[in-house]
């Protein structure tokens, strides 16, 4: 009894970009689409990420240029117990404060401040060209990481919309292949089912 020999599949990387009898006008785009969607995916996600960083410093200076700090001063006592003044985590409590702008027009608001502090005390706040009294900016250290970290969650972001996008065409791709395909089997099927015939 002949054994017949096992057969071997020899993988042939890059196959789509060499010339050969199999390859399909369809499986060089299909290689030009992986090609551009990796690549539009990588640099997408720089770009994204970097202009994301940009616009993020460009915002918190922009905020920081719109707001300014004042001197102002409490209106009443402060409650030592954060809690009775309605405080957030951060232990400070809301108390009713008075100050005096550059044109001499007095403004009275609320604002975050240490609790235990008395009627009169001086704490400074930062207002917004209405007068009104608004968180401080962020500045310094805390942008900087604040703009990297969305950046850092933008660039991803920006990177896997392309490669879905990519994706996509690609496997619209192989279901339009696959129905040449079936087009093509449907008229060489009969035929090859006669040759088969034929030769038994």
């Amino acid at each position: 009894m002949t054994r017949t020999p096992p057969t071997t599949v020899t993988r042939v990387r890059l196959w789509r970009w060499r010339r050969n009898p199999l390859r399909r006008h369809s499986d060089v785009v299909e290689a030009w689409i992986v090609l551009a969607t990796w690549v539009l995916a990588v640099l997408g996600g720089a770009v994204g990420g970097l202009l994301a960083a940009h616009s993020a410093d460009a915002a918190f200076s922009a905020r920081q240029a719109r707001v300014h700090p004042v001197s102002a001063a409490l209106t009443g006592g402060v409650a030592n117990d954060p809690t009775s003044g309605g405080g957030y985590d951060d232990g400070r409590v809301w108390a009713t404060v008075r100050w005096t702008d550059a044109h001499g027009a007095v403004h009275t608001d609320r604002a975050k401040v240490e609790p235990g502090a008395t009627a009169g005390s001086r704490v400074t706040v930062w207002t917004n060209p209405a007068g009104h009294v608004v968180s401080p900016p962020v500045t310094g250290a805390a942008a900087d990481l604040q703009a990297a970290l969305t950046g850092t969650l933008v660039g991803p972001s920006v990177g896997a919309a392309v490669w879905s996008a990519g994706w996509l065409v690609r496997n619209r791709l192989i279901r339009r292949r696959m129905a040449e395909w079936d087009e093509e089997w449907k008229q060489i099927g009969p035929r090859w089912g006669n040759l088969s015939g034929g030769r038994g």
